[in-house]
């Protein structure tokens, strides 16, 4: 049997209320996850940076520093899934989470049967390596051609080159700090640069699940990727909004 089968997912449980964090610690427990689980924002923080996890559930309504904040500050440790949980159904709070770097938000009152459907769908997608990149190592062609091994699926869109298997994606000689959702969502539209993606078609691709209602999660996370490929509010570089279908790369003509 390989390293990879004997390593077991870990997740942290971010929940004030004592009721909710033991359903969703049971929930986790049940589904192989190793489990920590803390009532504060900072202890949350504190417990990603010890614990490396897989997966972070996190309240929205936290003490002290809410889960908004939260989720910022946990990025700038971890690409693990993160799922905003909330007893708010605003969706000024949806879209803060998401621009923070959550993954996937579910409402209170949610199921057992909900939260388990919303973590397989995110361990459905696939992963090599480290899905968030880092700073690169040198800004320099001779970098770049270090860190694309050439056994590994290359993606090229003009000064956009993504590095499939090692999960690093460059805009020129300058490495990109992506998500992991950003990152999936950039190769998806890479791969085909003139097929129209509608945003239904990237839920089901990216996050693995056609829920029509969950449209802005691909809303958000591509307007989060295009700030990172460093697209204004003028002509998009890189990718187009096609009105009323989706989105697909721009044209390099």
């Amino acid at each position: 049997m390989s390293q990879e089968q004997h390593e077991e997912r870990r997740a942290v449980v971010v929940e004030d209320d004592e009721d909710i964090r033991s359903l969703i610690e049971f929930t986790l427990t049940t589904q192989g996850f190793v489990v920590r689980s803390v009532a504060t924002g900072l202890d949350g923080i504190e417990q990603v940076k010890q614990f490396d996890p897989d997966l972070v559930t996190l309240d929205l309504g936290l003490p002290g520093i809410d889960g908004i904040e939260t989720c910022r500050r946990i990025r700038e440790h971890t690409d693990a899934y993160v799922v905003m949980i909330t007893a708010r159904d605003d969706e000024i709070d949806r879209l803060l989470g998401l621009e923070t770097g959550a993954d996937d938000f579910l409402s209170k009152p949610f199921s057992v049967r909900e939260l388990k459907a919303r973590i397989n769908a995110l361990f459905r997608r696939p992963r090599r390596g480290v899905g968030a990149a880092g700073p690169a190592p040198a800004s320099s062609q001779a970098a770049i051609a270090v860190a694309l091994q050439p056994d590994h699926e290359v993606l090229e869109h003009g000064p956009l080159r993504v590095d499939v298997d090692g999960r690093r994606a460059f805009r020129s000689a300058d490495e990109l700090s992506l998500t992991r959702t950003e990152f999936d969502l950039l190769t998806e539209l890479m791969r085909t640069p003139a097929r129209v993606w509608t945003r239904e078609a990237l839920l089901r691709s990216v996050w693995g699940t056609d829920w029509a209602s969950d449209t802005h999660l691909v809303e958000v996370h591509i307007g989060n990727l295009r700030r990172k490929l460093g697209e204004g509010s003028g002509r998009p570089k890189f990718i187009k909004t096609v009105r009323g279908v989706g989105y697909r790369m721009e044209s390099l003509d």
